[in-house]
């Protein structure tokens, strides 16, 4: 939400109003309301009301997406050169009275994280480097290529696997770094690249949602969407014993949660939330979704997803319609759902991750270090290779402490991470294969699924 204002239209640093708003009632710039209240063009910082209604914001439009929310959290992790002078760029229109602080920003760890980083990253440098660039048009590509194939000549075994592989690659390599806007200063091309969303079986808006509020929330015990996003299947947060998100199934699960996230694609293909655009997970955690720029986008999602549809479903079954076609098409879907499904489960499930970084915040009522709850609960393995692979996904905690940085900086700042966390006391998992953080995570939703970790040694009892 960066500003975009003329000197002379900025506000003191309390939010005070243009010359043409003093003249209103008092009671509107002394406005006390719930978060609950807001309207959808409001957005809620620090406690403080702001209308974006008229904000020019440099980023794009997709600021308006968490309309009517609390985005605190979601406002400083894009932000991280934003200081309280930015904000007074925005119309201040009141306060809440329920507002709730679980972390705490511009920590020692914080200041001096960034402070090292930002000598390696210069302000204005962390978008797409040409490498960057170059890696996601060659993945854009592919894809074309594949999928014109899949189009003209239909299904095959082989083409499945290819098409599934590419169609992941997108995913992690293109519209992930647009849809954070990370690729470029400029927000059409962070657009242009986050459709690549739709056209691997996703949504960019309902991924924003989604995974916007993971990245502000990550394993939070109630915010965190991912956290929950599997349930009843299987439980990623390590429930206490007799919890009632407990089954009796999640025994078993780490030997089927591979093979159930090989129905991610099929499970996003012909989710239903396409129509309203009301990210379910996202929704379950209190994030509001029915303000006006969400519902202009609902028509273009829909028209996205049938083109999708058509071009992988329907056209090769109308080449050949047969039963060996159809499983070709189911194929190329698991392919891509475990290459997908698979990097994103190692990131914060392993052994030893924080799965409850404001558990503190309960017990004492302190907020934590936002900062260092990111650190604590994600993972990194391998290196640059790995992340020309997988996006920087294998960079967790350097891209959940920089989410809006583009993923060809990882391997050149993780270095300067780990010493800070060293330096602080912050525990920093890196794990130097990929296989190393995979067997940890199948340890890991072993324990989880037992509640092994919550027995007494020898007994078996909790």
């Amino acid at each position: 939400m960066a500003p975009n204002a003329d000197a002379s239209q900025l506000r003191n640093r309390f939010g005070k109003l243009d010359a043409d708003e003093a003249t209103k009632d008092e009671a509107t710039v002394s406005r006390v309301d719930s978060v609950k209240n807001i309207s959808n063009t409001e957005v809620v910082i620090d406690g403080v009301i702001y209308d974006l209604a008229d904000f020019e914001h440099p980023g794009g439009d997709s600021v308006m997406l968490f309309g009517g929310n609390d985005v605190t959290v979601q406002y400083k992790m894009i932000h991280p050169y934003h200081t309280s002078k930015h904000l007074e760029k925005m119309r201040m229109v009141g306060k809440v009275n329920d507002y709730k602080k679980d972390y705490v920003f511009d920590t020692p760890f914080e200041r001096e994280v960034k402070r090292e980083v930002f000598k390696i990253v210069r302000r204005g440098r962390e978008f797409g480097t040409y490498g960057y660039f170059a890696r996601a048009f060659f993945y854009i590509g592919t894809l074309a290529v594949l999928q014109y194939l899949w189009f003209t000549l239909g299904a095959s075994w082989a083409l499945a696997i290819a098409l599934g592989m590419s169609q992941a690659s997108i995913g992690l390599n293109v519209q992930h770094d647009g849809n954070h806007g990370a690729a470029s200063k400029k927000p059409w091309v962070n657009d242009f690249l986050g459709f690549g969303a739709d056209f691997i079986g996703g949504d960019k808006w309902t991924w924003m949602e989604q995974h916007w509020t993971h990245h502000a929330f990550t394993n939070h015990a109630e915010q965190d969407p991912d956290s929950f996003s599997a349930e009843p299947m299987m439980a990623f947060n390590d429930y206490p014993l007799g919890h009632p998100s407990r089954r009796f199934w999640h025994k078993l699960q780490g030997l089927y949660f591979l093979p159930l996230l090989s129905f991610y694609w099929l499970s996003s293909v012909l989710n239903p939330q396409i129509l309203d655009l009301r990210q379910r997970g996202a929704y379950s955690v209190g994030i509001v979704m029915e303000n006006d720029f969400i519902k202009s986008r609902r028509k273009y999602a829909v028209l996205l997803r049938l083109i999708y549809i058509y071009l992988n479903i329907l056209r090769p079954l109308q080449l050949d319609p047969s039963a060996t076609t159809l499983l070709q098409i189911l194929f190329m879907g698991c392919v891509e759902s475990l290459t997908l499904a698979t990097l994103f489960a190692l990131s914060h499930n392993f052994e030893n991750a924080d799965r409850d970084p404001t558990k503190s915040v309960r017990e004492t009522g302190e907020p934590v270090c936002w900062f260092k709850s990111q650190v604590e609960t994600s993972s990194t393995y391998g290196g640059w290779l790995s992340g020309a692979l997988t996006g920087g996904l294998n960079f967790q905690v350097e891209h959940h402490l920089f989410p809006r940085m583009s993923s060809a900086w990882y391997p050149y700042i993780a270095p300067a991470v780990r010493e800070v966390c060293k330096k602080h006391g912050v525990r920093y998992a890196y794990y130097p294969w990929v296989f190393q953080n995979f067997i940890s995570t199948v340890k890991y939703m072993h324990q989880t699924g037992t509640g092994s970790n919550w027995m007494q040694p020898l007994t078996g009892k909790a």
